[in-house]
């Protein structure tokens, strides 16, 4: 596999190059790594604003050659900070899945209270299910997944277990992950459908959970915000 550092930035690029807001790109990728402008700034040898003005658009499209020099930036510091953001994309390069499927895949240590992860995650129980811990999470795209991955490929989203939490983001009524969680065996732990009201939940949704001995729980907490309570977990 190539290095995961490279191929992050090569992303990173690709994106900003094909993006109709260039600056607006370059914005999601520096909250993304949780960065300043000012850190960045100083990471460039430039002032602040002059990040902003790209950000914005106020100054022109950035060239080839900026371009390089943000992402270098980005990556250093997160390389300095330990290398958090790195390290998330090559769990999930190493699954086999590309980012805009799956979002973050990781193990435990050690085992981690499913109550805990719910509270991380700002989560509603609706079914408690039978497992009371879970040993890693996967968060995925699951209008992506749905259309784009195999039988097999799903079975891969368990990582090394599926003594697991996977959240499906993109949801609307919770109904297509769960009938696709039907024909993978064994299946998860438990599952946190992202972006909808319990209210709103497919209504044979729970007794599909329940059927199955598996949790099954609702957030609206913003994706981001998600994903950053999930880099400090367990």
């Amino acid at each position: 596999m190539r290095d995961p550092r490279a191929e992050l930035a090569e992303r990173i690029a690709g994106e900003v190059a094909l993006s109709e807001d260039p600056g607006a790109t370059l914005r999601k990728w520096r909250e993304e790594f949780d960065i300043t402008q000012t850190d960045l700034a100083d990471e460039l040898d430039v002032s602040a604003s002059v990040v902003s003005d790209y950000e914005s658009g106020r100054r022109e499209n950035p060239g080839v050659q900026v371009v390089s020099r943000v992402v270098e930036g980005l990556l250093s510091i997160d390389e300095r900070r330990g290398g958090d953001r790195v390290r998330q994309h090559a769990r999930v390069l190493s699954a086999g899945f590309d980012q805009d499927v799956v979002y973050d895949l990781r193990e435990y240590a050690a085992t981690a209270p499913l109550r805990r992860f719910h509270r991380a995650v700002d989560a509603e129980t609706v079914v408690a299910g039978t497992a009371e811990s879970i040993a890693g999470h996967t968060v995925i795209n699951s209008v992506e997944a749905i259309k784009r991955l195999s039988s097999e490929e799903f079975y891969r989203l368990y990582g090394q277990s599926t003594n697991r939490a996977l959240v499906f983001t993109n949801v609307t009524r919770g109904e297509s992950p769960l009938v696709a969680l039907r024909v993978v065996t064994p299946t998860p732990s438990a599952v946190v459908l992202h972006g909808i009201e319990t209210e709103a939940l497919w209504e044979h949704a729970p007794a599909l959970a329940r059927a199955d001995g598996v949790s099954l729980a609702t957030t609206t907490l913003p994706l981001e915000e998600l994903l950053e309570a999930l880099r400090e977990f367990p």
